[in-house]
């Protein structure tokens, strides 16, 4: 877009730009650009500083309320250089002297400030992606369950209330706990993780709440616990179900009178934690069964986060395996660039019992005994490999015959009903919804092994 008040110096500049291939509208002052801006956004404006009406000044003011990603290079008569460079204040990338004679120098100032803004814009998105990954401590997926996730995620993290995060291990729950303290108002404040069922009974309590001098035989001076540790922040209890029922009391005191007293200590002490607390353990079951107090569990359960396993979002599994070769690399020196289709299959198709972290030590073993640059079916676990049979596409590449195609299909209704019924083909043939006898007979044909 040309802004210019004066009719010849705008349609000339015009005219030379539509000679180098380029759209050009034209404006004679800065309010009527912002009119044309707001109805067809251009990618450079070349503006005049001095106009009747909204000058080059107010017009970059207006338009930098508006839209701070078009570059302006503003024109100036030989004696307005200190103007022009007012303007470079206001927000124009750029200034030129009128008049311009040099056809070759207008465009290529045009073009260094449009690649300026480009590459300014690049950048603000890629540092936006990098405070995005920081955010969510590397949570990968595109999947419907993880989006899902990530608002549940950023709408918990605003509250103080405690979360109870539920997931199957190796889902990675800490990372959805670090995620919810890195989103919150305490982000710049201690993020401490514990986890309960690794430390001995004995030594919880004090591990938790710390303990004076004295308080025991190996007591020789004042220690601070994690609470106090996390003063401000976050204390994660990972494995919040193997927490001891005497020190379940001790943990509902804290979180309802948010004080902790050490061990050997008659004073209390105030702390200011948010408290997120994990388990793989159905708590409501273990409440019923006398292991854990109905009334922590309540006090937990305020708000709930589920993370789903690695098998309801499948789809996730090439972005996982694509971010684990890049930390293995980065980790341990390798140069593995990618997974074969056919390994890739098997990773997809496979359940993951352990889960993301399963995936992660499989990664790590293949790329340890990887020779090349691509992971092969061979370098997967046997595990992997024989939950994973090869079966043949629906329809084969090139295949146009009709015969053909419906034999495969054929074959793989039959498979699939046989697995979905445990090998039992009386109830395969009722899903098929043909005779048992048909069934066989059709086993025998495409060499399907399978007992009654």
């Amino acid at each position: 877009m040309v802004v210019d008040d004066e009719p010849n110096v705008r349609d000339q500049l015009g005219r030379q730009l539509r000679r180098q291939g380029l759209e050009v509208a034209l404006a004679e002052n800065g309010r009527r650009a912002l009119e044309e801006i707001a109805r067809n956004r251009p990618d450079v404006v070349l503006c005049d500083v001095r106009m009747p009406e909204l000058d080059g000044l107010g017009f970059l003011d207006q338009l930098g309320g508006r839209d701070t990603e078009i570059p302006v290079v503003i024109m100036s008569a030989y004696g307005d250089i200190e103007l022009a460079r007012e303007a470079l204040a206001h927000g124009a990338c750029d200034y030129l002297s009128k008049p311009i004679r040099q056809e070759e120098e207008l465009i290529l100032r045009l073009h260094i400030a449009f690649e300026r803004m480009r590459l300014k814009t690049e950048c603000s998105r890629l540092r936006e992606k990098l405070q995005q990954e920081v955010r969510y401590q590397n949570i990968v997926g595109e999947s419907e369950p993880i989006k899902q996730l990530l608002k549940t995620i950023a709408r918990v993290a605003e509250y103080k209330s405690t979360v109870l995060i539920q997931g199957e291990s190796g889902t990675g729950k800490e990372l959805v706990a670090r995620a919810i303290h890195n989103l919150s108002s305490r982000r710049d404040k201690p993020f401490v993780a514990v986890n309960c069922g690794a430390i001995p009974e004995n030594l919880l309590e004090s591990e938790l709440f710390g303990y004076v001098r004295g308080a025991f035989t190996d007591a020789y001076r004042n220690k601070s616990g994690l609470f106090e540790e996390a003063d401000g922040g976050t204390l994660f209890l990972d494995e919040i179900g193997e927490l001891p029922l005497g020190l379940q009391v001790k943990l509902l005191r804290v979180l309802q009178e948010e004080e902790i007293r050490r061990v050997g200590e008659n004073q209390p002490r105030k702390v200011d934690v948010r408290v997120l607390a994990a388990t793989i353990r159905d708590l409501g079951n273990e409440v019923r069964a006398g292991r854990f107090r109905e009334d922590l569990f309540y006090r937990l359960n305020v708000l709930t986060v589920r993370v789903p396993p690695l098998r309801e979002r499948q789809e996730d599994i090439p972005l996982l395996v694509e971010h684990f070769l890049k930390r293995c690399n980065q980790k341990l020196g390798t140069s593995v660039k990618s997974v074969d289709p056919a390994a890739m299959r098997m990773l997809v198709e496979y359940q993951w019992p352990g889960n993301v972290r399963e995936l992660e030590n499989l990664i790590e073993r293949a790329v340890v005994l990887c020779d090349g640059d691509t992971i092969g079916p061979d370098l997967l676990t046997d595990k992997v490999a024989q939950t994973s049979p090869r079966r043949p596409a629906l329809v084969p590449p090139g295949e146009l015959s009709i015969k053909k195609v419906m034999r495969a299909v054929e074959e793989e209704l039959i498979r699939k009903a046989l697995e979905q019924t445990d090998g039992n083909q009386t109830q395969a043939a009722r899903i098929l919804e043909i005779s048992t006898r048909t069934l066989i007979y059709k086993m025998k044909y495409y060499k399907i092994k399978g007992s009654d």
